[in-house]
């Protein structure tokens, strides 16, 4: 028994993991529903994340393909995003029902920006925003430099 006790806790406490959880409650707030739709993904939690998404026809579409592209990605990638953490570089409240997020994660550090939207009470991510957002929510990755068309017509 006193051999038993030390592995039972163990166990507990690994699947009382906080930073792993599973998507059991609602989030708070916009910011704890972007973590966890982030982490989710990361850890390759695709149906816990699939819970948070805002669906319509767009979203879905997003979703698919990233959940295929990740069934398609190597055991080692897979592995280096489960253990990354996740970088938050900017977060605003549009108004008490919107969120703007711009984070990376630690393995790619890919600057990405998610809509949060509270809808009939639910704290739901919207992909769109990552592929529509207006310019000025991040920086661009490389600058623009004028036309230099020297030719006269």
């Amino acid at each position: 028994m006193k051999k038993l006790l030390p592995i039972l806790l163990f166990l507990a406490a690994a699947c009382n993991s906080e930073d792993k959880k599973a998507v059991t409650e609602a989030p708070e707030d916009d910011l704890d529903a972007a973590r966890t739709f982030i982490r989710a993904n990361l850890d390759g939690r695709i149906e816990d994340a699939r819970k948070l998404l805002l669906e319509d026809s767009v979203n879905l579409q997003y979703f698919n393909v990233f959940e295929r592209n990740y069934e398609k990605m190597d055991p080692e990638s897979k592995r280096m995003y489960r253990e990354s953490s996740i970088n938050i570089h900017k977060h605003r409240m549009e108004n008490d029902s919107t969120g703007i997020l711009i984070f990376s994660n630690s393995y790619r550090n890919d600057h990405d920006t998610l809509r949060i939207q509270r809808i009939a009470g639910a704290w739901k991510v919207d992909l769109k925003y990552l592929f529509e957002h207006p310019a000025d929510t991040v920086k661009p990755a490389v600058p623009v430099m004028p036309s230099s068309d020297t030719t006269k017509k």
